[in-house]
C-alpha cells in the first residue's frame, strides 16, 4: 500500500501554538520575570536521554518564534531520525526570558511527538519482513489529530482515515441499527460519493462472507483468533482489502502479520506511546 503524505502547514501549526502559549504563559511569567532581565541573552540545547525517534521540530520551533522572532534555532537532526541518548538535537541562543517562557510548552510538544513516533518504530520494526503495513486509529487527542497522525507517520507508520467524512466504516453498532451488514451497505451505497471506500467490520467468518458478497472495499477483522484470521484471509482471497484491529501488541503482531493481511491497525500507537525524554540545558 502507499504512504499518506501529511504536510504540517504553518497556519495550522501557529493557531495550536498560539492557543498553548495562552494557556501556559496567560498573564505572563511572574517567576521569569522578576529573576530574569530583560536583555539577557543566554544558549540552550535541546538533549535527549533516551533513545528514540525524533518528531516535531517544527513545532518545537514554533513556540519560541511566536515569543521572539529574533531567536535562532539550529536543529542536528530531522523529523523521522534515529537519536540516542546523549545527542544534542539542537541549539537555541536567545533572550533567556524568550526561552525560559517557552520551554515547557516546546518540550511538551516535541517530547509526546518523539514518544508516539519511537512506538510507532517499535511495531513497524517487529514486522518489517511481512507485507502488512502498522496503521493508526481514530483514537486521538481531541485537537491534537494532525500532530499525532503525523508522528505515527515519522515512525514509519501508516494512517486509517483522518475523520469520519474520510471513507465509510461500517461498525457493530451501525450493523446492529441498520439489521444486517446488507442494510447498512445498501444504505451507504445510496448516499456516498463514487470517491469514498466502504469498510466493514466483522466478528465473525459468517459476516465476512456478507460482505465478500456486497463488493466492500474493505473488511476489518475485529477482535478475531488467529485461526479466524486464517480462515477469513482464505475466504476473501485477495478480493478485499483485509485489516485486523483489536488488542493488538508488540507481543502478537508478527503473529498475526504471519497470516498475510494486508494491514494491522491499534490505538497503541498513541495511546500506549511514553514521552520521549528531552531535556532543554542552559
Amino acid at each position: 500500500m502507499k504512504k499518506h503524505t501529511l504536510i504540517l502547514n504553518d497556519f495550522i501549526i501557529e493557531s495550536h501554538v498560539k492557543s498553548a502559549l495562552i494557556e501556559d504563559i496567560g498573564y505572563g511569567d511572574i517567576t521569569t520575570d522578576s529573576i530574569v532581565s530583560c536583555d539577557k541573552i543566554c544558549v540552550a540545547y535541546l538533549n535527549t536521554r533516551e533513545d528514540g525517534i525524533l518528531c516535531g521540530i517544527q513545532v518545537f520551533r514554533k513556540v519560541f518564534e511566536l515569543l521572539d522572532k529574533n531567536i535562532e534555532i539550529e536543529f542536528y537532526y530531522n523529523d523521522g531520525d534515529v537519536i540516542k541518548k546523549g545527542d544534542t538535537i539542537a541549539k537555541i541562543k536567545g533572550l533567556a526570558s524568550t526561552i525560559l517562557k517557552g520551554e515547557r510548552t516546546a518540550l511538551n510538544y516535541i517530547q509526546k511527538l518523539s514518544g508516539i513516533s519511537t512506538q510507532t518504530s517499535l511495531y513497524v520494526e517487529a514486522i518489517k519482513d511481512y507485507k502488512a503495513n502498522v496503521v493508526d486509529t481514530r483514537k486521538n487527542t481531541p485537537g491534537f489529530r494532525i500532530f499525532e497522525k503525523y508522528a505515527v507517520l515519522k515512525g514509519g507508520g501508516s494512517i486509517h482515515r483522518f475523520n469520519l467524512s474520510d471513507c465509510v466504516m461500517i461498525k457493530d453498532n451501525h450493523i446492529k441499527i441498520a439489521g444486517s451488514i446488507e442494510n447498512a451497505v445498501n444504505l451507504v451505497k445510496n448516499q456516498i460519493s463514487h470517491a469514498h471506500k466502504i469498510e466493514v467490520e466483522c466478528d465473525t467468518t459468517k459476516q465476512v462472507l456478507e460482505a465478500l458478497r456486497l463488493n466492500v472495499d474493505i473488511i476489518m477483522l475485529d477482535n478475531m483468533s488467529i485461526c479466524d484470521i486464517e480462515k477469513s484471509v482464505k475466504l476473501i482471497n485477495n478480493n478485499a482489502i483485509i485489516e485486523v484491529s483489536g488488542k493488538v501488541t508488540l507481543d502478537n503482531i508478527v503473529e498475526i502479520a504471519k497470516t498475510n493481511v494486508d494491514i494491522i491497525s491499534t490505538s497503541s500507537l498513541i495511546n500506549k506511546a511514553k514521552t520521549l525524554d528531552l531535556g532543554l540545558d542552559f
